[in-house]
Protein backbone atom coordinates (compact mmCIF):
# COMPACT_ATOMS: atom_id res chain seq x y z
CA UNK A 1 0.00 0.00 0.00
CA UNK A 2 1.85 3.00 -1.31
CA UNK A 3 0.85 6.62 -1.50
CA UNK A 4 2.17 8.00 -4.78
CA UNK A 5 1.20 11.67 -4.82
CA UNK A 6 3.67 12.71 -2.15
CA UNK A 7 7.40 13.32 -1.68
CA UNK A 8 9.84 10.50 -0.88
CA UNK A 9 13.50 10.97 -0.02
CA UNK A 10 15.65 9.23 -2.60
CA UNK A 11 19.07 10.34 -1.34
CA UNK A 12 21.11 12.67 0.82
CA UNK A 13 22.46 15.57 -1.22
CA UNK A 14 26.06 14.38 -0.75
CA UNK A 15 25.22 11.03 -2.38
CA UNK A 16 24.50 12.60 -5.79
CA UNK A 17 27.76 13.03 -7.76
CA UNK A 18 28.81 16.44 -9.04
CA UNK A 19 28.08 17.47 -12.62
CA UNK A 20 31.66 16.77 -13.69
CA UNK A 21 31.66 13.23 -12.28
CA UNK A 22 31.24 10.33 -14.73
CA UNK A 23 29.35 8.38 -12.06
CA UNK A 24 25.58 8.06 -12.42
CA UNK A 25 23.44 7.59 -9.31
CA UNK A 26 20.46 5.26 -9.27
CA UNK A 27 18.08 4.08 -6.56
CA UNK A 28 14.78 2.20 -6.71
CA UNK A 29 11.68 3.87 -5.21
CA UNK A 30 8.23 2.21 -5.09
CA UNK A 31 9.56 -0.50 -7.38
CA UNK A 32 10.71 1.99 -10.03
CA UNK A 33 14.43 2.48 -10.84
CA UNK A 34 15.25 6.19 -10.81
CA UNK A 35 18.38 7.86 -12.22
CA UNK A 36 19.45 11.11 -10.51
CA UNK A 37 22.12 13.49 -11.79
CA UNK A 38 23.12 17.15 -11.71
CA UNK A 39 23.16 19.44 -14.72
CA UNK A 40 26.06 21.80 -15.37
CA UNK A 41 23.93 24.56 -13.79
CA UNK A 42 23.61 22.46 -10.64
CA UNK A 43 19.97 21.46 -11.07
CA UNK A 44 18.92 17.96 -10.02
CA UNK A 45 17.28 15.73 -12.63
CA UNK A 46 15.42 12.48 -11.99
CA UNK A 47 14.65 10.19 -14.92
CA UNK A 48 13.32 6.68 -15.14
CA UNK A 49 16.41 4.47 -15.13
CA UNK A 50 15.14 2.39 -18.03
CA UNK A 51 15.73 3.14 -21.69
CA UNK A 52 12.47 3.18 -23.64
CA UNK A 53 14.09 1.06 -26.39
CA UNK A 54 15.17 -2.25 -24.80
CA UNK A 55 14.81 -1.26 -21.12
CA UNK A 56 18.52 -1.23 -20.35
CA UNK A 57 19.42 0.90 -17.29
CA UNK A 58 20.53 4.38 -18.30
CA UNK A 59 22.76 4.39 -15.23
CA UNK A 60 25.13 1.97 -16.95
CA UNK A 61 25.48 4.43 -19.82
CA UNK A 62 27.37 7.72 -19.68
CA UNK A 63 26.98 11.47 -19.18
CA UNK A 64 27.30 13.74 -22.19
CA UNK A 65 26.94 17.30 -20.96
CA UNK A 66 23.48 17.56 -19.46
CA UNK A 67 22.32 14.48 -21.37
CA UNK A 68 22.63 10.76 -20.71
CA UNK A 69 23.44 8.22 -23.41
CA UNK A 70 22.21 4.65 -23.07
CA UNK A 71 25.12 2.23 -22.97
CA UNK A 72 23.27 -0.45 -24.94
CA UNK A 73 22.24 1.06 -28.30
CA UNK A 74 23.28 4.67 -27.87
CA UNK A 75 20.01 6.57 -27.49
CA UNK A 76 20.67 9.98 -25.98
CA UNK A 77 18.20 11.61 -23.56
CA UNK A 78 18.06 15.23 -22.44
CA UNK A 79 17.08 16.39 -18.91
CA UNK A 80 13.40 16.41 -19.93
CA UNK A 81 13.62 12.69 -20.65
CA UNK A 82 13.24 13.25 -24.40
CA UNK A 83 15.43 11.22 -26.76
CA UNK A 84 17.36 13.75 -28.84
CA UNK A 85 19.56 11.33 -30.76
CA UNK A 86 19.25 7.70 -31.88
CA UNK A 87 22.20 6.35 -33.91
CA UNK A 88 21.19 5.50 -37.47
CA UNK A 89 17.79 7.21 -37.19
CA UNK A 90 17.40 10.63 -38.83
CA UNK A 91 14.09 11.55 -37.22
CA UNK A 92 13.74 10.44 -33.62
CA UNK A 93 10.16 9.34 -32.80
CA UNK A 94 8.37 11.65 -30.37
CA UNK A 95 7.46 8.59 -28.30
CA UNK A 96 11.16 7.95 -27.66
CA UNK A 97 11.28 9.36 -24.16
CA UNK A 98 11.58 8.27 -20.54
CA UNK A 99 9.62 9.46 -17.53
CA UNK A 100 10.89 12.52 -15.69
CA UNK A 101 10.07 12.87 -12.00
CA UNK A 102 9.65 16.15 -10.10
CA UNK A 103 12.52 16.65 -7.71
CA UNK A 104 13.28 19.03 -4.82
CA UNK A 105 16.32 19.53 -2.59
CA UNK A 106 15.32 20.59 0.93
CA UNK A 107 17.82 20.75 3.79
CA UNK A 108 20.12 18.10 2.29
CA UNK A 109 17.31 15.64 1.59
CA UNK A 110 16.69 14.98 -2.11
CA UNK A 111 12.97 14.37 -2.63
CA UNK A 112 11.29 12.72 -5.61
CA UNK A 113 7.57 12.84 -6.48
CA UNK A 114 6.40 9.42 -7.67
CA UNK A 115 2.83 10.30 -8.64
CA UNK A 116 1.15 12.71 -11.06
CA UNK A 117 3.72 15.45 -11.83
CA UNK A 118 0.93 18.05 -12.11
CA UNK A 119 0.12 17.50 -8.43
CA UNK A 120 3.68 17.96 -7.10
CA UNK A 121 3.36 20.42 -4.22
CA UNK A 122 6.23 21.86 -2.17
CA UNK A 123 3.78 22.56 0.67
CA UNK A 124 3.77 18.81 1.37
CA UNK A 125 7.51 18.72 2.14
CA UNK A 126 8.42 17.98 5.78
CA UNK A 127 10.34 20.56 7.79
CA UNK A 128 13.63 18.70 8.23
CA UNK A 129 15.31 21.92 9.36
CA UNK A 130 18.02 20.40 11.56
CA UNK A 131 19.49 18.49 8.61
CA UNK A 132 21.01 21.75 7.40
CA UNK A 133 20.99 24.40 10.12
CA UNK A 134 23.94 26.29 11.62
CA UNK A 135 22.24 25.86 14.99
CA UNK A 136 22.44 22.08 14.89
CA UNK A 137 25.21 19.54 14.25
CA UNK A 138 24.76 16.01 12.94
CA UNK A 139 26.21 13.25 10.83
CA UNK A 140 23.80 11.91 8.18
CA UNK A 141 23.06 8.19 7.99
CA UNK A 142 21.48 5.59 5.73
CA UNK A 143 20.42 1.99 6.31
CA UNK A 144 18.82 -0.56 4.02
CA UNK A 145 16.12 -2.88 5.36
CA UNK A 146 14.98 -6.19 3.86
CA UNK A 147 11.51 -5.59 5.29
CA UNK A 148 8.33 -3.72 4.23
CA UNK A 149 8.40 -0.06 5.15
CA UNK A 150 5.19 -0.16 7.20
CA UNK A 151 6.78 -2.51 9.74
CA UNK A 152 9.44 0.15 10.33
CA UNK A 153 6.74 2.84 10.58
CA UNK A 154 5.07 0.71 13.27
CA UNK A 155 8.35 0.54 15.17
CA UNK A 156 8.83 4.32 15.11
CA UNK A 157 5.23 4.95 16.17
CA UNK A 158 5.52 2.89 19.35
CA UNK A 159 8.47 3.91 21.52
CA UNK A 160 7.58 1.38 24.22
CA UNK A 161 10.06 -0.89 22.42
CA UNK A 162 12.92 1.36 23.63
CA UNK A 163 12.65 -0.33 27.02
CA UNK A 164 13.42 -3.75 25.57
CA UNK A 165 14.98 -3.65 22.09
CA UNK A 166 17.23 -0.78 23.23
CA UNK A 167 17.59 -1.65 26.91
CA UNK A 168 21.36 -1.14 26.79
CA UNK A 169 21.45 1.75 24.32
CA UNK A 170 18.66 4.31 23.77
CA UNK A 171 16.31 2.99 26.44
CA UNK A 172 17.71 2.13 29.83
CA UNK A 173 14.40 1.96 31.71
CA UNK A 174 11.14 0.01 31.56
CA UNK A 175 9.41 3.26 32.56
CA UNK A 176 9.43 4.28 28.89
CA UNK A 177 7.11 1.39 28.03
CA UNK A 178 4.92 2.18 31.04
CA UNK A 179 4.46 5.85 30.10
CA UNK A 180 1.29 6.47 28.09
CA UNK A 181 1.82 8.84 25.16
CA UNK A 182 -0.46 11.67 24.08
CA UNK A 183 -1.55 11.38 20.44
CA UNK A 184 -2.82 14.32 18.40
CA UNK A 185 -3.51 14.96 14.70
CA UNK A 186 -1.13 17.11 12.65
CA UNK A 187 -3.05 19.50 10.42
CA UNK A 188 -2.50 19.33 6.69
CA UNK A 189 -0.97 21.87 4.35
CA UNK A 190 -4.26 22.71 2.60
CA UNK A 191 -7.84 21.53 2.13
CA UNK A 192 -6.87 18.54 0.00
CA UNK A 193 -4.66 17.32 2.86
CA UNK A 194 -6.68 18.01 6.06
CA UNK A 195 -4.31 15.84 8.09
CA UNK A 196 -0.61 15.26 7.41
CA UNK A 197 0.15 12.85 10.23
CA UNK A 198 0.04 12.42 13.98
CA UNK A 199 1.95 13.95 16.89
CA UNK A 200 3.14 11.64 19.66
CA UNK A 201 4.32 13.04 23.01
CA UNK A 202 5.80 10.84 25.73
CA UNK A 203 7.10 12.19 29.06
CA UNK A 204 9.15 9.86 31.26
CA UNK A 205 10.04 11.21 34.71
CA UNK A 206 12.75 10.30 37.19
CA UNK A 207 14.63 7.57 35.27
CA UNK A 208 18.33 6.69 35.08
CA UNK A 209 20.30 8.30 32.23
CA UNK A 210 20.38 5.87 29.30
CA UNK A 211 23.74 4.44 28.20
CA UNK A 212 23.32 6.51 25.00
CA UNK A 213 23.51 9.80 26.93
CA UNK A 214 26.33 8.66 29.19
CA UNK A 215 28.57 8.15 26.17
CA UNK A 216 28.81 11.89 25.59
CA UNK A 217 27.57 13.55 28.81
CA UNK A 218 27.94 12.52 32.45
CA UNK A 219 25.00 12.61 34.88
CA UNK A 220 24.95 11.71 38.56
CA UNK A 221 21.18 12.13 38.98
CA UNK A 222 18.06 10.68 37.46
CA UNK A 223 16.49 12.47 34.50
CA UNK A 224 13.14 13.64 33.26
CA UNK A 225 13.06 12.55 29.60
CA UNK A 226 10.83 13.58 26.73
CA UNK A 227 10.08 12.33 23.24
CA UNK A 228 7.88 14.63 21.15
CA UNK A 229 7.57 13.94 17.47
CA UNK A 230 5.42 14.33 14.41
CA UNK A 231 5.08 11.29 12.17
CA UNK A 232 4.04 12.52 8.74
CA UNK A 233 2.81 10.86 5.56
CA UNK A 234 4.22 8.89 3.87
CA UNK A 235 6.73 7.98 6.62
CA UNK A 236 8.78 10.82 8.15
CA UNK A 237 9.59 11.32 11.84
CA UNK A 238 10.58 14.78 13.11
CA UNK A 239 11.42 14.61 16.81
CA UNK A 240 12.52 16.77 19.71
CA UNK A 241 13.86 14.61 22.54
CA UNK A 242 16.14 14.92 25.53
CA UNK A 243 16.55 14.73 29.25
CA UNK A 244 17.28 17.04 32.20
CA UNK A 245 17.96 16.35 35.90
CA UNK A 246 14.73 15.31 37.61
CA UNK A 247 12.68 18.26 38.81
CA UNK A 248 14.71 20.85 36.92
CA UNK A 249 12.73 23.54 35.10
CA UNK A 250 12.89 23.38 31.28
CA UNK A 251 14.83 26.67 31.07
CA UNK A 252 17.11 26.05 34.07
CA UNK A 253 20.86 26.17 33.62
CA UNK A 254 22.79 22.96 34.10
CA UNK A 255 23.54 19.71 32.32
CA UNK A 256 20.89 18.42 29.96
CA UNK A 257 20.53 16.72 26.61
CA UNK A 258 18.59 18.31 23.75
CA UNK A 259 18.30 16.52 20.44
CA UNK A 260 16.42 16.92 17.18
CA UNK A 261 16.04 13.95 14.86
CA UNK A 262 14.89 13.66 11.26
CA UNK A 263 14.17 10.15 10.01
CA UNK A 264 12.34 9.09 6.87
CA UNK A 265 11.38 5.82 5.22
CA UNK A 266 11.17 5.26 1.47
CA UNK A 267 9.85 1.96 0.10
CA UNK A 268 12.28 0.41 -2.35
CA UNK A 269 10.06 -2.57 -3.17
CA UNK A 270 7.16 -4.28 -1.40
CA UNK A 271 9.65 -5.98 0.93
CA UNK A 272 12.66 -3.63 1.09
CA UNK A 273 13.12 -0.10 2.42
CA UNK A 274 15.51 2.87 2.40
CA UNK A 275 16.01 4.50 5.81
CA UNK A 276 17.52 8.01 5.99
CA UNK A 277 18.25 9.48 9.40
CA UNK A 278 20.18 11.93 11.54
CA UNK A 279 20.08 13.07 15.15
CA UNK A 280 21.34 16.58 15.83
CA UNK A 281 22.66 18.24 18.97
CA UNK A 282 22.72 22.04 19.38
CA UNK A 283 25.81 23.75 18.03
CA UNK A 284 27.99 24.70 20.97
CA UNK A 285 26.74 21.85 23.15
CA UNK A 286 29.45 19.39 22.23
CA UNK A 287 32.14 19.14 19.60
CA UNK A 288 32.72 16.78 16.67
CA UNK A 289 33.36 13.90 19.04
CA UNK A 290 29.81 14.28 20.39
CA UNK A 291 28.43 14.31 16.86
CA UNK A 292 30.33 11.12 16.06
CA UNK A 293 29.28 9.49 19.34
CA UNK A 294 25.60 10.19 18.65
CA UNK A 295 25.92 8.81 15.12
CA UNK A 296 27.66 5.63 16.27
CA UNK A 297 25.06 5.14 19.00
CA UNK A 298 22.27 5.48 16.45
CA UNK A 299 23.88 2.99 14.09
CA UNK A 300 24.11 0.48 16.92
CA UNK A 301 20.53 1.07 18.06
CA UNK A 302 19.04 1.08 14.57
CA UNK A 303 20.78 -2.20 13.84
CA UNK A 304 19.01 -3.53 16.94
CA UNK A 305 15.74 -2.38 15.37
CA UNK A 306 16.62 -3.89 12.03
CA UNK A 307 17.47 -7.26 13.57
CA UNK A 308 14.15 -7.36 15.43
CA UNK A 309 12.00 -6.18 12.52
CA UNK A 310 13.73 -8.56 10.11
CA UNK A 311 13.02 -11.46 12.47
CA UNK A 312 9.42 -10.25 12.78
CA UNK A 313 9.09 -10.09 8.99
CA UNK A 314 10.39 -13.66 8.61
CA UNK A 315 7.80 -14.85 11.11
CA UNK A 316 5.00 -13.00 9.33
CA UNK A 317 5.96 -14.61 6.04
CA UNK A 318 5.30 -18.07 7.50
CA UNK A 319 1.59 -17.16 7.72
CA UNK A 320 0.84 -13.68 6.34
CA UNK A 321 -2.91 -13.99 6.98
CA UNK A 322 -2.53 -14.66 10.71
CA UNK A 323 -3.95 -11.60 12.53
CA UNK A 324 -1.96 -9.64 15.11
CA UNK A 325 -3.43 -8.84 18.54
CA UNK A 326 -3.98 -5.07 18.89
CA UNK A 327 -3.01 -3.62 22.28
CA UNK A 328 -3.18 -0.16 23.86
CA UNK A 329 0.45 0.55 22.90
CA UNK A 330 -0.57 0.31 19.23
CA UNK A 331 -2.79 3.42 19.28
CA UNK A 332 -0.43 5.66 17.31
CA UNK A 333 0.45 3.13 14.65
CA UNK A 334 -3.21 2.18 14.18
CA UNK A 335 -4.16 5.84 13.72
CA UNK A 336 -1.32 6.36 11.23
CA UNK A 337 -2.25 3.28 9.20
CA UNK A 338 -5.88 4.38 9.04
CA UNK A 339 -4.78 7.83 7.87
CA UNK A 340 -2.54 6.32 5.20
CA UNK A 341 -5.27 3.96 4.01
CA UNK A 342 -7.70 6.86 3.71
CA UNK A 343 -5.21 8.90 1.67
CA UNK A 344 -4.50 5.95 -0.64
CA UNK A 345 -8.25 5.35 -1.15
CA UNK A 346 -8.78 9.04 -1.94
CA UNK A 347 -5.89 8.97 -4.41
CA UNK A 348 -7.20 5.84 -6.13
CA UNK A 349 -10.72 7.26 -6.33
CA UNK A 350 -9.41 10.46 -7.91
CA UNK A 351 -7.50 8.40 -10.47
CA UNK A 352 -10.60 6.34 -11.22
CA UNK A 353 -12.72 9.43 -11.79
CA UNK A 354 -10.12 11.09 -14.00
CA UNK A 355 -9.94 7.96 -16.16
CA UNK A 356 -13.68 7.99 -16.87
CA UNK A 357 -14.73 9.41 -20.26
CA UNK A 358 -16.35 12.81 -20.20
CA UNK A 359 -20.16 12.75 -20.55
CA UNK A 360 -21.51 13.41 -24.01
CA UNK A 361 -23.34 16.72 -24.22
Amino acid sequence: MWLRNCWYVIAWDHEIPSADSPTLFTRTVLGEPVLVYRTQAGDLVALEDRCCHRHAPLSVGRREGDCVRCGYHGLKFDPRGQCVEAPGIEIVPAKARVKRYPMVLRNKWVFVWMGDPALADDALLPDNFSCDSPDWQNKPGYLHYDTPYLLICDNLLDFSHLSYVHEKSLGGSTRIAQARPTIEPVAGAHADWPQMGIKVSRQVSDVPPPPFYQRFRSFDTNLDRWFVYEFLLPGTLLMHSGGRPTGQAPDAAGPSVRLHSCQTLTPETATTTHYFFQQSHPTGEGDASVTESIYNSLIGAFNEDRDMITAQHRNIQHNPTLPMLPLAMDAALIQFRRLLEARVRAEQEAQRLSAQPAPVA
